[in-house]
């Protein structure tokens, strides 16, 4: 059985995920797909300290992502 969805917010540093799905209003979901986030593609959580902004690795890039947009984003955890 897979993991359940969580917000990327949750994700801890190191671990790695697929993208679900995003929430939020229109230009939310058009500046996250503009940096790569779109649902398949998986991610890597580079820095998590639970405050302030995280950093993802996505399709082989890093991308700095204020936590509110992080919480728009659902994945699935997945086991590297």
């Amino acid at each position: 059985m897979s993991p359940e969805p969580i917000a990327m917010s949750r994700l801890a540093t190191g671990e790695h995920a697929t993208i679900l799905s995003f929430g939020g209003g229109r230009a939310v979901q058009n500046r996250l797909a503009s940096l790569g986030f779109t649902p398949g593609v998986h991610v890597d959580m580079a820095q998590n300290y639970g405050f302030g902004p995280l950093i993802v690795t996505v399709r082989g890039t890093r991308v700095a992502l204020g936590r509110g947009e992080a919480a728009q984003i659902m994945v699935r955890p997945r086991a590297e």
